[in-house]
C-alpha cells in the first residue's frame, strides 16, 4: 500500500485554515469548524515528548495513539479483545517464553518506507536502550540494553521475542498495546540521528509512524495538528485533519463549544457540563476512565515515613464531600490502585473524613512539625481538591502550602523525588492489572541511583517490602480467578501500609457538538482514538 500525503501547497492551505481557527477568541463571532476538521479543546501542557520511547503522559499518548501502530491493537469500537495490528498473527512456543509475530505485508510508514519485522524489532530494542520513563513496560520482561538485541530479533517477515519468564500470555500481549511498543520507522529515525541518539532529539517533536494520522504541526503547550493518511489500513479517517488546541480554562472551553468554534471540549467542570446540558446543539458522553487520583507522600522526608501520620492523612480527606459537590458527575470515590473494570479491582472504601480519629493518630505519631508543601498542577479541578484538603488538614493541625506549576513542572519534581506531598493522577498503560500493581505496589530498587521514574512506589521512596513478592507472583499466575484474588490482597495491604491515599476514579464527561460521532477517549484502558470520528 503506497501512502501518498497531500502536496506541500495543500498542506500549507490546510494549516492556514487551522491558523484561522486558532486565532478565534471566546468573544469572537460564531464560526463553524471546517467540515473536514475535528477541533478539540484540551489541556495538553503535560506533553514532555512525542517520542514513543519517552511519552508517558495522557495528552502525548492521545496524539501518538493516532500517529503510530503497534504489533497488536485494541478495537476502539469494542475495547478489550486484542486485534491484529502490524502483526497479522502471533503465537507462543511450548517453552512459554518464545513469542513469534508475522508482520503484515504491503504496509507503509508515513515516509513511504515499507514496514518490516526489522523495524518492529528495532523499535523495542531502541526503547529499552534509551531507557526513558515508560521503558519499564518492556524491561519487566527481562530486556536490558545489553541483551535486548539477542532477545528481540527479526528474520524476513517474522519477529521473535524471548522473555525471561513464562508470564501469563495475555499480560505480555497487553503490554504490546502500550505507546512505548509503537513501531517506529527505523530508516527515518536514523536519518535524523544526532551523536548516536537513535533519533531521540528529533522524535521529541516529530513522528515516524504508520498510524491513521501524520503530525503536521506541534507547538508545545499550545496546539498540534494531525493530517489523515489516505488509504490507512485500519480504515481511512473520515476527517482530513485533527486540530487539538490547549485551552486551560474549562469556562473558555465551554464558551468555544457553545459558539461552535470547537467540536469537542474535554476538560469541562461539572458546573460547565450542567450548564451546556440543556443546549440542543451539544451532547455529553460520560466515559468511565482508568485514571486514579491520589495523594502521595515522599518517604524521603522522615516525617512522612511515619505510618501513623500517613494514616492520619487518609482520614483527613473529604472524599464523599468532594465527590458530591464540585466533582459531582466527574469522579466516583475509589480507594484502590486498580480502577473498576480491571481484573481484581478492589471496591472497598475504608477511609472517610474523621478529624478526631486523625488527631489521635497524629498524637500517636509523635510528629510535631506539621507543615508540608503539596505539589499540584495549575488545573481548576486539582486546585479545588487541594484547597479542600488544605481546609480539612488544617482542622487537625497540619498546614499545607501549595507549589503549583504546569504538568511538566510538577512531574519533573515528582520524578526527581524532591517533593513532600503531591496530588497526582495515574492511568493504566495496558489493559492488565499488572499495569498499576507494577508501579504502585512494586519497587525492586529504592536507591536514588535506580531512577525508576515510571514507578510510583519508587518516586515516593516506599520500598513496598510487604507486596513486592506478591506482585511478582501475581503476574505469573495463569488462572484468572486466583490472579484476581492475589490482586485484591495486594490492594488491601497497599491501602493500609503505602504512603498513598487513592481518592477517585475518573468519569470523563466529553462535551461535543451533536454532529460529532465515533469519538472514544479509550475507556479505562487506553488512549483516545481520532480516526473513528465523523461529523
Amino acid at each position: 500500500m503506497l501512502i501518498t500525503l497531500p502536496s506541500r501547497m495543500a498542506r500549507s492551505a490546510a494549516l492556514g485554515v487551522l491558523s484561522a481557527v486558532l486565532a478565534l477568541s471566546p468573544v469572537a463571532g460564531r464560526a463553524e469548524t471546517p467540515a473536514d476538521t475535528l477541533v478539540i479543546a484540551d489541556k495538553i501542557d503535560d506533553i514532555v515528548s512525542l517520542d514513543p520511547a519517552e511519552s508517558f503522559e495522557f495528552s502525548g499518548n492521545d496524539l501518538l495513539n493516532n500517529a503510530y501502530d503497534t504489533l497488536v491493537e485494541l478495537d476502539p469500537r469494542n475495547l478489550g479483545p486484542l486485534v491484529p495490528g502490524i502483526a497479522e498473527s502471533w503465537s507462543l512456543a511450548d517453552d512459554g517464553v518464545t513469542y513469534t509475530f508475522k508482520i503484515k505485508s504491503g504496509l507503509k510508514f508515513h515516509s513511504g518506507n515499507p514496514i518490516r519485522a526489522e523495524d518492529a524489532a528495532w523499535s523495542i530494542q531502541r526503547a529499552v536502550k534509551l531507557n526513558k520513563t515508560p521503558a519499564f513496560i518492556l524491561t519487566q520482561f527481562g530486556f536490558t540494553p545489553e541483551n535486548v538485541d539477542g532477545l528481540v530479533t527479526a528474520s524476513g517477515d517474522t519477529l521473535t521475542i524471548v522473555t525471561d519468564k513464562p508470564y501469563a500470555p495475555s499480560f505480555f500481549y497487553n503490554c504490546l498495546t502500550a505507546v512505548v511498543s509503537s513501531v517506529v520507522d527505523k530508516e527515518t529515525a536514523l536519518a535524523n540521528e544526532a551523536n548516536g541518539d537513535l533519533g531521540y532529539e528529533w522524535l521529541k517533536t516529530n513522528t515516524a509512524g504508520s498510524g491513521a494520522y501524520a503530525l503536521r504541526s506541534y507547538k508545545p503547550s499550545e496546539s498540534y495538528v494531525l493530517e489523515a493518511v489516505p488509504g490507512y489500513w485500519r480504515g481511512e479517517p473520515a476527517l482530513r485533519r485533527v486540530f487539538v488546541r490547549h485551552v486551560a480554562e474549562p469556562a473558555t472551553q465551554r464558551l468555544l463549544l457553545e459558539k461552535g468554534d470547537i467540536d469537542i471540549a474535554r476538560k469541562l467542570t461539572p458546573t460547565d457540563v450542567e450548564g451546556v446540558s440543556s443546549n440542543d446543539a451539544i451532547r455529553i458522553s460520560n466515559e468511565q476512565r482508568g485514571r486514579i487520583f491520589y495523594l502521595a507522600a515522599n518517604q524521603k522526608d522522615p516525617r512522612l515515613a511515619n505510618p501513623k501520620l500517613v494514616e492520619a492523612m487518609k482520614y483527613l480527606i473529604d472524599y464523599q464531600g468532594m465527590a458530591d459537590s464540585f466533582l459531582k458527575g466527574s469522579y466516583m470515590v475509589h480507594q484502590a490502585f486498580l480502577p473498576r473494570g480491571f481484573l481484581g479491582a478492589l471496591e472497598e472504601t475504608p477511609y472517610s473524613l474523621d478529624i478526631e480519629k486523625a488527631k489521635g493518630l497524629i498524637a500517636e505519631s509523635g510528629v510535631t512539625d506539621l507543615k508540608f508543601t503539596l505539589h499540584v498542577r495549575n488545573d481548576q479541578e486539582r486546585l479545588e481538591m487541594a484547597q479542600s484538603m488544605q481546609n480539612t488538614f488544617a482542622q487537625a493541625g497540619i498546614t499545607l502550602e501549595f507549589k503549583t506549576g504546569t504538568g511538566k513542572e510538577v512531574l519533573g519534581d515528582y520524578r526527581a523525588r524532591t517533593h513532600q506531598l503531591v496530588l497526582e493522577a495515574w492511568g493504566p498503560d495496558y489493559p492488565d492489572p499488572h499495569t498499576n500493581a507494577d508501579t504502585f505496589a512494586r519497587n525492586p530498587d529504592n536507591s536514588d541511583e535506580a531512577k525508576l521514574t515510571g514507578v510510583l512506589a519508587w518516586r515516593n521512596a516506599w520500598p513496598a517490602a510487604e507486596v513486592n513478592d506478591l506482585t511478582n507472583a501475581a503476574v505469573l499466575e495463569k488462572d484468572a480467578d486466583k490472579r484476581a484474588s492475589m490482586y485484591i490482597e495486594i490492594q488491601r495491604i497497599h491501602q493500609r501500609a503505602a504512603p498513598f491515599a487513592e481518592m477517585f476514579q475518573r468519569i470523563e464527561p466529553v462535551a461535543m457538538r451533536k454532529n460529532v460521532e465515533g469519538f472514544s477517549g479509550g475507556g479505562s484502558i487506553h488512549s483516545a482514538f481520532y480516526w473513528t470520528v465523523t461529523k
